[in-house]
């Protein structure tokens, strides 16, 4: 219980409440409307900003950010067009992310050891910056949906059934889209670009073995991925492994183990 008095590990737990808040919130749109291939691809396209950062000397996480938003928006641009699929256009931007990421982080001068970091996270390593991000996004998220749970519940079910109530599904998209990119490039430093999208994606599929409603697979998401990351850390102490990789395999062994569970008490009512 000793390492709970070091402020870098009290930071790691605070962060994993933020961002299990922010991830529960927009993983569940994300896991309702489909979106876990887009949402890699921006996972992969944010390369190409902490490539420019290194390169050019300012933040990574400012620079991935701004080609997160940029690349979200290319997408969602690019897939309402007729001529385009959405899968080939999420293709264009995972692929020419990760290809100017590998560019200028060769081209940065000096060693750059915070590369590994964002490739594979280590939430010890976040400091109040990252808490101050992670709490703005956070509370923009819970505003968001507390204000227009309705209208993204249309659009997360039944696209054409929100045109038809004259609802600006379009711009609706766009501040999702926004909101998916924030999350992604905040969660960095926890998980890193190669595991961020399981945080996004496993604790929404783990609550959705319990129930169908949109707000409480938020909640249920919201405590998993909490307990997640918190089984993760103490796994990661124990076993002296990166925090990022641990907290993903301790989530899927919640995923797992809630599963078998379910199924067990199906089979049981089933007699």
């Amino acid at each position: 219980m000793n390492i709970f008095q070091f402020a870098f590990f009290q930071y790691a737990i605070i962060g994993s409440l933020l961002a299990s808040i922010a991830c529960g919130i927009i993983g569940t749109y994300i896991v309702t409307r489909r979106l876990v291939f887009i949402s890699g691809g921006l996972t992969h396209a944010s390369f190409g900003g902490i490539g420019i950062g290194l390169y050019t000397g300012i933040s990574p996480l400012f620079s991935a950010a701004v080609f997160a938003i940029l690349s979200a928006f290319g997408v969602e641009w690019l897939a309402k067009r007729k001529e385009t699929r959405e899968d080939s256009a999420i293709a264009v931007f995972w692929t020419f992310g990760m290809a100017i990421g590998v560019i200028f982080t060769f081209l940065a001068p000096g060693f750059t050891p915070e590369l590994s970091t964002y490739l594979f996270g280590n939430i010890l390593t976040i400091n109040k910056t990252d808490l101050y991000l992670l709490s703005g996004l956070a509370i923009a998220l819970i505003l968001f949906f507390s204000l227009y749970i309705h209208p993204i519940l249309s659009i997360a079910f039944d696209r054409d059934f929100a045109l038809s109530q004259k609802i600006p599904v379009q711009l609706f998209e766009y501040i999702l889209m926004f909101f998916i990119a924030l999350t992604i490039v905040a969660c960095l430093h926890m998980v890193g670009i190669v595991l961020v999208i399981s945080l996004l994606t496993i604790p929404q599929m783990t609550a959705n073995i319990f129930t169908n409603s949109f707000k409480k697979m938020i909640f249920i998401s919201i405590f998993i991925g909490f307990t997640g990351c918190l089984g993760g850390l103490v796994l990661s102490y124990i076993l002296h492994v990166p925090s990022g990789a641990a907290i993903i395999f301790f989530s899927i062994l919640i995923y797992t183990t809630c599963k078998l569970i379910r199924t067990i008490q199906l089979k049981l009512q089933a007699k």
